[in-house]
């Protein structure tokens, strides 16, 4: 029998050193050829090793999160024949792309969820939305709720007082409970049997019903019981994208001084233009407010060159883009990654929302190249869903500037000696002291306000 050395071949230009983020195989395995052997992330890519020679592997080079050098073996298996064989698998790029992470990327701090629907929020698009609340029951478990018999007693409601305040005579227990699907619904998930609670008879069960039957309970030193809520303490290695993350946000803290400006701006009129260009949209993709947002940096960068830079540490030089490069935080399963929409101020806004889309879906899929994670000049970014007040966003190293949205909020505001009703958006700013000033950056958000307050002029020539 033959051994061959499998070494980590030369997976990235500059790279000297990959991280094991799985195993496909175990010593005792037999593999055939191009089988796969193990994912390795390095800083461009996360990538699929696969064995060149078919056989029973006998040596693996170490655990989940452990470093191996290029060159270093990987994986030994014993094939057929005689003598040891060994080197590098001949290979000119990565064996498969599974996902990628720029290295020079530090994250946002947080990030939406990549959304399935579209909301008020800016950045929908992957990464931005405002998250709507909604206390509509859920039809199947209503169906549910409705099927299950509500006479039989609850096993983790108290025994009902016969004092238990309510407004009237005690419902039978043979009596039908009568209440909305949302009443049940909201009953089940408070774990609450309905038939303990005291209405008129004949009359409905309602939220307020609820409400007393639960203060009342408190009051009483009652109370439901509940699933542990408790577990074993848990140790989770940091590795793989999560610590390509971690690395590259406090390299980004550690050598930036960041300062963060925020102003808030009447998105009425954009909003207002985005649902009309979306009615008459016909086969374009569906408007969120990045694109919009994306055309207006576009509009404005150019009279702020210092905001559309790169800032290289050790070399000490600033290199101010002449083309713009919009990264967009998204948060996927494997972690937060930010692709890159190149070229942005060649597109309009319907070429650029379908370009989000493309992104938006690779990152879902883990199918993002290093070429659309790499190389952006500044980024846009949002919390989604949980959209606040305010967001200071981290910035993408070494990149010296990221806008953050925030959540658009409907409120009255003066209009003259009017009070009307207008659709607010705070606009986040975070920059790198080292080459912005407050000015700058105070100046740029009013730019983009004229743009985003009136915005027919994103369209005009």
């Amino acid at each position: 029998m033959a051994r061959f050395t499998f070494k980590l071949p030369d997976i990235g230009e500059g790279i000297s050193e990959a991280e094991i983020v799985a195993w496909h195989v175990a010593v005792g395995d037999r593999v055939e050829e191009d089988q796969s052997l193990a994912d390795m992330m390095t800083d461009k890519a996360t990538v699929e090793m696969e064995s060149p020679v078919a056989g029973v592997v006998v040596e693996i080079a170490g655990q989940v999160g452990d470093q191996v050098s290029i060159g270093a073996p990987l994986v030994v298996i014993e094939t057929e024949g005689e003598g040891e064989m060994g080197g590098e698998r001949d290979v000119a790029a990565p064996a498969t792309e599974l996902a990628t992470l720029e290295a020079e990327n530090p994250g946002v701090e947080e990030a939406a969820p990549l959304p399935e629907r579209e909301d008020h929020a800016v950045g929908h698009d992957p990464m931005m939305g405002v998250g709507d609340v909604s206390q509509h029951a859920n039809p199947q478990r209503d169906a549910q709720s409705q099927s299950e018999p509500h006479n039989a007693p609850s096993k983790a409601e108290p025994t009902p007082n016969p004092s238990l305040p309510g407004r009237g005579a005690v419902v039978a227990t043979h009596t039908p409970v009568l209440a909305s699907p949302a009443v049940r619904a909201r009953a089940k998930d408070l774990n609450v049997d309905l038939s303990a609670i005291r209405v008129p008879e004949g009359e409905r069960i309602r939220h307020a019903d609820l409400d007393a039957y639960l203060r009342y309970n408190a009051g009483q030193g009652y109370h439901a019981p509940h699933a542990s809520r408790t577990r074993d303490d848990e140790q989770v290695r940091v590795i793989g994208m999560r610590r390509r993350i971690a690395e590259n946000m406090a390299a980004s803290k550690r050598n930036i001084p960041h300062f963060t400006y925020v102003d808030e701006i009447d998105v009425t009129a954009l909003e207002d233009m985005r649902a009309d260009l979306n009615a008459n949209r016909g086969e374009r993709p569906k408007l969120t407010m990045l694109p919009l947002l994306i055309v207006a940096m576009c509009r404005t960068l150019p009279d702020f060159p210092m905001l559309n830079a790169r800032y290289d540490d050790d070399a000490g030089v600033v290199t101010r883009s002449g083309r713009v490069h919009v990264g967009m935080a998204a948060q996927t399963d494997a972690g937060l990654t930010v692709p890159v929409i190149r070229d942005a101020q060649d597109r309009n806004v319907w070429q650029l929302a379908t370009e989000i889309g493309r992104l938006a879906n690779a990152a879902r899929a883990g199918k993002l190249t290093p070429q659309e994670l790499g190389g952006g000049t500044i980024t846009v970014t949002s919390l989604g869903p949980l959209g606040g007040i305010a967001t200071t966003p981290v910035i993408n190293r070494p990149e010296v500037a990221i806008i953050g949205p925030n959540k658009i909020v409907e409120r009255p505001v003066f209009k003259g000696d009017d009070i009307v009703r207008a659709k607010l958006m705070n606009l986040s700013i975070s920059c790198d002291h080292r080459v912005v000033d407050g000015w700058d950056a105070a100046s740029y958000v009013q730019a983009l306000r004229k743009y985003l307050e009136t915005p027919v002029l994103l369209f005009a020539d």
